[in-house]
């Protein structure tokens, strides 16, 4: 299991304005990979483009064999469910459900609800949340939002997880935390995580840092 680009561009705009430049790379099953580079380097993009969420303006990407380009959008949609977790700078819960709720959600769409809800509560356990499942998220501080997000991100038991900017929005105490979870689902689980980050001290928490200048990769 492994993700492969070969040759991608994306470009935006009109004339078409290259935002990552013919980029071939390979992460391999059970990799801890961060992204980073400043502001308008390309990281997020490439995420994007890497987790199926945006495609390829020439290239391809293939995700365990799977040419993205070549599902439609029934076919990818089901497999990022089944295959991928996403957590985003803003932790994206929905307010008017429960914890718990939120954290099901993929669950509930699979038709898996009642199969997943004795990992959910083990999760919660598992990030000292246990007494917050039932509670909304507008009752939870900024980093319990955040590692309630990241409980939902592995309900399905995903192969990926891509996150971008996860700790942008929380101090340096809980983006700590979150990187030591993330650091632990991939050393016990084995799971993929592919990260963006523009802080030098969370992107040491991975064992390979991509580093990318005007879409181009730098350094591997």
């Amino acid at each position: 299991m492994s993700i492969v680009l070969t040759n991608v561009t994306k470009s935006f705009s009109k004339p078409p304005i290259p935002m990552i430049k013919n980029i071939n790379l390979t992460i391999e099953k059970g990799e801890f990979v961060s992204l980073t580079g400043k502001s308008g380097s390309g990281k997020s993009t490439l995420l994007y483009l890497i987790s199926s969420l945006d495609m390829p303006t020439s290239g391809t990407i293939e995700i365990d064999g799977n040419n993205i380009s070549k599902m439609n959008s029934k076919e990818i949609h089901s497999f990022r469910n089944k295959n991928m977790g996403f957590i985003f700078q803003f932790h994206y819960l929905l307010p008017e459900f429960t914890s718990l709720e939120n954290v099901l959600m993929p669950a509930r769409k699979a038709g898996l609800l009642k199969e997943k809800l004795i990992l959910a509560e083990e999760l919660f356990e598992k990030f000292d949340l246990k007494e917050k499942m039932h509670e909304p998220p507008g009752r939870l501080s900024g980093g319990q939002q955040q590692r309630v997000a990241i409980v939902r991100s592995m309900i399905m038991n995903p192969a990926y997880i891509f996150a971008d900017e996860p700790t942008g929005s929380l101090d340096s105490s809980n983006g700590r935390k979150v990187m030591e979870i993330f650091k632990s689902i991939n050393r016990e689980d084995k799971t993929t995580i592919i990260l963006v980050t523009h802080d030098t001290e969370f992107a040491n928490y991975s064992s390979r840092k991509i580093t990318l200048v005007d879409g181009e990769i730098q350094t591997i």
